[in-house]
């Protein structure tokens, strides 16, 4: 074997062999890979601790775990810091379970919506894309730049800053702040 020829085989076994995660972005320091769910993708990741603990507590594992599609707009553990003290534990407590359940799902849309479509809706809309979560809150969609920012309810704005981790059962937007329906 030549090394023209060991050369082109060497580059063949990379692309050929590259891990399932290569396309994906990596989340919390950790591969986030298209054939599995959201759930089994999250619990990987060092920066959704909270995300993953607040998604146990609401009872809604199963349903992020099921077939979807689901576009989950995924606050960090440093999105959960920025509440006020004391919201996230009380949002963990048994009894406000119904409350947190509303928090989680106003970051759930019923769909799979990678962010080129995002902005197409967005620019289609002529600058701004009202997108129904299965909360019943609406996000506004809008970008800054090239970078797509939502809106709650009440006004808060996040900036999604790891876009397109695509999923078995949909896709995860990585988000810098918790949206907030109003209660």
């Amino acid at each position: 074997m030549n090394f023209k020829t060991l050369t082109a085989a060497a580059a063949f076994a990379a692309v050929t062999l590259a891990p399932a995660w290569a396309e994906n972005p990596m989340v919390g320091g950790a591969a986030m890979y298209a054939d599995r769910n959201i759930v089994e993708n999250a619990v990987n990741s060092a920066d959704h601790e909270t995300l993953v603990a607040a998604v146990k507590a609401a009872g809604l594992v199963d349903t992020l775990a099921g077939e979807g599609p689901f576009t989950v707009f995924a606050p960090t553990d440093d999105a959960f810091a920025m509440l006020q003290a004391g919201t996230v534990e009380e949002l963990l407590k048994p009894e406000n379970k119904a409350a947190l359940q509303k928090v989680l799902t106003c970051h759930v849309v019923q769909a799979d919506a990678m962010s080129d479509a995002i902005m197409g809706m967005i620019s289609d809309d002529g600058g701004m894309h009202p997108i129904p979560t299965v909360g019943g809150c609406t996000l506004k969609a809008m970008m800054e730049g090239d970078q797509i920012v939502l809106e709650d309810p009440r006004g808060r704005r996040a900036n999604v800053t790891i876009a397109d981790v695509d999923q078995s059962n949909g896709v995860i937007h990585v988000i810098d702040t918790v949206l907030l329906p109003t209660m």
